[in-house]
């Protein structure tokens, strides 16, 4: 089980069968439609075995401490196919872009990715056009590599690595 992370104004927190109404809602928001794929989760089982599937091994879903409500997710991926390292990945339901959430979720896992985990090498893929997602990223201190072909997606990805 992931541990509990903390920032100033969120709390990254394991996901759990709970969750499924919130994971719902975020993979068929459009911009994970956009910029991750859907998944076909339309209802609260599917999202259920999606949280045991797929978010059981790394990420958080990130909550607004003030609040209590969840605004997205973020982790580390390791193994994905196509990559030489682990990656991390996030997402946010729209209503919440622009507001820091991404970059201070990010910064976090990427400390504990290093400091925890101790993995030296972090990469993160993006599609061309999410220059939101692209600035995070530099703004955690990922630089741009290059375009590569990842399997499953039909355009290539921007390829960022620590």
């Amino acid at each position: 089980m992931s541990p509990t992370l903390r920032t100033e104004r969120l709390t990254l927190t394991p996901p759990v069968a709970e969750d499924a109404a919130f994971v719902l809602e975020l993979l068929n928001d459009p911009g994970w439609i956009a910029n991750i794929g859907d998944r076909g989760v339309r209802d609260l089982d599917a999202a259920r075995d999606y949280i045991a599937e797929r978010f059981s091994k790394s990420p958080w879903f990130v909550v607004r401490t003030a609040d209590g409500e969840a605004v997205g997710m973020c982790g580390i991926v390791v193994g994905r196919e196509g990559l030489d390292s682990p990656d991390i990945g996030y997402a946010f339901l729209a209503r919440h872009a622009g507001q820091g959430y991404a970059t201070e979720a990010a910064a976090v896992v990427l400390a504990h990715a290093r400091e925890t985990l101790g993995l030296e090498k972090i990469a993160a893929v993006t599609s061309p056009g999410n220059t939101a997602s692209q600035r995070v990223l530099e703004k955690i201190g990922l630089r741009f590599v290059q375009m590569i072909d990842l399997p499953g997606y039909q355009e290539p990805s921007a390829y960022f690595t620590t």
